[in-house]
This record gives structure tokens, C-alpha cells and sequence, in this order.
């Protein structure tokens, strides 16, 4: 696809972005990153050690002059936490771009709307390209906006579940509310999750589970690839009504009768 958009003064052709855990090992991280077609992909802060460059690193396998790294600051509970390991990533990897995550509860890893809310208003200020991870709440989407994020991320489904897009209704009226870019994170599990994502409108897709935990991650990267592809087209072509009964495909005049 040709067509490109903006996270910040970042710009990518590619809609669809990936992460970095729970690969048997960097080199499938790699492998699935070059078939996915991915330009960002995510690194947790917290664990992994950005300061290591050497052979066998995960920055020796992807190296930041080749893809653009996408810190996220999963792990953190607080706010407090979360603005911290921001600024630590951004001085390791020189990198203005955080994915924001404050967690709310362990069991379900849903976000903390508030805590999320209060470290995005510090690291926008703090000079931060801000993608909230969020969920499927309009309000908090508005407000997010308002702060100045450069783009929400409202989950699909709980993280790691693969459960696909559970309500796609409050989806779209993100997507109608918003004026920056929507992507969908979390809760993607095969290519017909990432397709319908694409169809409603949203920008991009993140996962990470959905390919890691595939039996054949390679495969299944180059599934999502292609899913996220025709989810954009068929957005950008306008699907047909849906109809309650049926209508003839070719027209009624002009027909032969039969004797």
C-alpha cells in the first residue's frame, strides 16, 4: 500500500506493527518481523536490556538504524513509574516515540484510565510522542486527544487473549470522536481479527501474541501482513450495504422468458 501516515514526525507505510515478546528466540522475532513487512516494533523497557549492543542482543537482531523501536513502558503500575522508564528509554535509544502503558489491575491487565491520563499530560509536556494504550473508552479517547497524544491505542480484547475485536460498536465511535490516528492493541489473534480492525477504519494494527504464540509464527506473520493489507483496502473501497433479503445479481429487464 502506498499510502503512509504520521505517528508524531515519525512516518511509516506499513499498518502493521509488532512485538518483541514471547518469541522462542530473537532470531524467530526477526524472521516474523521481515515477513510481517512491519516498519515499528514494540520493546519493553523494563525487560529487556536496551544497553547491551553486542552479538546475540535483541538490538543485534533489530537494529534501531534499520527499524524504528517503539519503547513501551509495560510492567508499570503507577504513573510515577511509567513517566520514568519513558525517560529512561528515550535516553537509550534517542527516540522521542512511547508507548504508554500504566496497568490497573494484574489479573486482566486492563489500564489504569486515570494513571494513564495524569503520565500522558507529564510526557507530552515533557517534549514525548504519547500512544496511549487504552480501553475501548470514547471518553477517555477524547480526552487523550485533548492532552495531545499523537495517537490512542484502544485494546480489542483483553491482552494476549486473542479474542478479536468484542465490541466493535465502541470502536467506531472512537474512530467517529477522534482526530488522531487508531490503533488497535491488543486482544488480535488471527488474520480475520487484524481484517475486520482494518475494515472499521482504524489506522494500524499492534500485536504481539497473535504471532508469537501462532504454532508457526513466521506463517502467521505473513498472514497478518496480508489481512491487514486487504482490511485497509476494503475499507478504502466502501463495502456494499447489507441487505435483509436477497437481491439478483444481474438485472431483471431485458430477461428471455420461457415458454
Amino acid at each position: 500500500m502506498s499510502e503512509t501516515y504520521r505517528l508524531g514526525d515519525a512516518e511509516f507505510r506499513s499498518r502493521l506493527i509488532i512485538g518483541s515478546g514471547k518469541y522462542r528466540s530473537f532470531e524467530e522475532n526477526r524472521q516474523a518481523l521481515d515477513e510481517s513487512g512491519a516498519e515499528l516494533i514494540t520493546v519493553a523497557v523494563r525487560r529487556v536490556d536496551l544497553r547491551s549492543r553486542e552479538a546475540g542482543s535483541l538490538l543485534d537482531h533489530i537494529p534501531p538504524d534499520r527499524f524504528q523501536l517503539l519503547p513501551n513502558t509495560a510492567g508499570c503500575y503507577t504513573a510515577k513509574e511509567a513517566v520514568t522508564t519513558a525517560h529512561l528509554a528515550r535516553e537509550l535509544l534517542d527516540t522521542p516515540l512511547i508507548k504508554l502503558e500504566v496497568i490497573g489491575d494484574e489479573r486482566t491487565l486492563f489500564p489504569d484510565t486515570a494513571a494513564t491520563l495524569e503520565a500522558a499530560r507529564i510526557l507530552v509536556e515533557d517534549g514525548f510522542t504519547v500512544l496511549p494504550y487504552i480501553t475501548d473508552d470514547p471518553v477517555a479517547c477524547i480526552q487523550l486527544e485533548e492532552l495531545g497524544c499523537a495517537a490512542v491505542m484502544p485494546l480489542g480484547a483483553p491482552i494476549g487473549s486473542g479474542l478479536g475485536i468484542r465490541n466493535p460498536t465502541n470502536m467506531r465511535i472512537i474512530l467517529e470522536s477522534v482526530g488522531i490516528p487508531v490503533v488497535v492493541d491488543a486482544g488480535v489473534g488471527t488474520a480475520s481479527d487484524a481484517a475486520i480492525a482494518m475494515e472499521l477504519g482504524c489506522t494500524a494494527v499492534l500485536m504481539n501474541t497473535g504471532i508469537a504464540a501462532a504454532k508457526d509464527p513466521i506463517k502467521m506473520a505473513r498472514a497478518m501482513r496480508l489481512a491487514v493489507e486487504a482490511g485497509r483496502l476494503a475499507y478504502e473501497s466502501g463495502r456494499m450495504p447489507r441487505r435483509l433479503y436477497a437481491q439478483a445479481s444481474s438485472p431483471m429487464e431485458g430477461r428471455i422468458d420461457v415458454p
